[in-house]
């Protein structure tokens, strides 16, 4: 059993085993280099290869490697490293499942270390909404939507689905894939978090080897560069009706919260632009940035998909990009990679020589 919780430690069985076993974090990072090693290496692997690396000869280690991993991440404490980390341990745990649902034409596992498919979908509590069909699956469309919500290819719009009888058909590969998902945000959920200070004194070597890998691959400038020159048109219309003092109903302000938040700006700056409106209130503005950001709430919340915007109305101005771009943080990224960084440096100067102005 345990080498099966070493292969899926996401898994409340393998999250109960090490509760069980009364496992000492403090001293395992204090004392177990092996475990600390696997572990930074599960981050480092993220980053770098997209996937965590080879497992560790011992169950043990690789097991224990895991909640470390989600320690270090907590520590570095930066937005791309927990998404990177979340689609990497996903990625990982995609590729073995699928081996093991290969191991029969049925989609179950004969391998005692391996998963069979019944069994995922009762993790994920999905046996009663997923069925299977003469063709492929279908799965609740109240289900469907968040497990395809970062998924941001046209096929997966629901737009695009044959939606009948609240349910969404789904390939047995797309089924797969909602089920990475599912993986996904259960590791990504709660991170970073708050790690006690003796565990912090042992981990700060590892913490600044995998900070300076991160730094050398620039990917921080993914979600720390706030360019409104490079907005999407949506959030750019969104944005000036902000800085006009428009008042703009709850799912325009949940659209351009999400947004801003999910490309690095924080609660205070995010609230100093509502302060023009007419109808702030800063206790609220700011319990609903924080609500959004996952500050005070279980979820971090990803802007709206291109889909969803064009359902709300908020889907404006559409230029060339829009027409084959799914998302706005896709839009974004896009934007800000085609720009070069003299550009992107022009704009920061520009950006704070304009609030050093108005500061005067």
């Amino acid at each position: 059993m345990q080498r099966l919780h070493a292969r899926y430690p996401f898994l409340e069985a393998a999250r109960d085993a090490v509760a069980t076993e009364a496992v000492d974090l403090a001293t395992v990072v204090e004392q177990d280099r092996a475990v600390v090693d696997r572990a930074r290496e599960r981050v480092v692997a993220a980053l770098e290869d997209g996937e965590t690396g080879d497992p560790h000869r011992e169950p043990r280690v690789e097991l224990l490697s895991y909640p470390v991993a989600r320690v270090l991440v907590s520590m570095v404490d930066e937005r791309i490293l927990v998404r990177k980390y979340a689609r990497a341990e996903a990625a990982t745990a995609y590729d073995r499942f699928t081996a093991d649902f290969e191991t029969t034409t049925e989609l179950k596992s004969v391998d005692s270390t391996g998963l069979d498919f019944e069994t995922v979908l009762s993790e994920f509590d999905l046996q009663a909404v997923v069925r299977e069909t003469t063709d492929g699956y279908r799965i609740d469309v109240g289900t469907y939507l968040p497990l395809a919500e970062d998924l941001w290819e046209d096929e997966w719009h629901l737009v695009n689905r044959a939606l009948a009888d609240g349910e969404v058909p789904v390939t047995e590969a797309e089924l797969l894939t909602l089920l990475q998902e599912a993986v996904r945000s259960r590791i990504e959920d709660g991170l970073p978090f708050d790690v006690p200070d003796v565990i912090e004194a042992a981990l700060e070597d590892d913490v600044a080897e995998i900070r300076e890998v991160l730094a050398d691959l620039e990917l921080t400038r993914e979600i720390d560069t706030v360019v409104p020159e490079l907005f999407p048109p949506c959030m750019k219309a969104l944005l000036d009706g902000i800085q006009k003092g428009e008042h703009l109903p709850h799912h325009s302000r949940f659209a351009i919260t999400a947004f801003l938040s999910n490309i690095g700006m924080e609660t205070d700056e995010i609230v100093d632009l509502y302060r023009v409106n007419s109808s702030f209130g800063e206790e609220m503005t700011r319990y609903q940035t924080d609500h959004i950001r996952g500050d005070s709430s279980p979820t971090e919340y990803s802007a709206p998909s291109c889909a969803t915007m064009q359902s709300y109305g908020d889907c404006v101005n559409k230029d060339d990009l829009c027409e084959r771009i799914p998302h706005p943080m896709a839009y974004y990224e896009e934007r800000i990679d085609d720009a070069d960084d003299d550009e992107v440096e022009d704009w920061r100067d520009e950006e704070s020589d304009g609030e050093s102005a108005s500061g005067d």
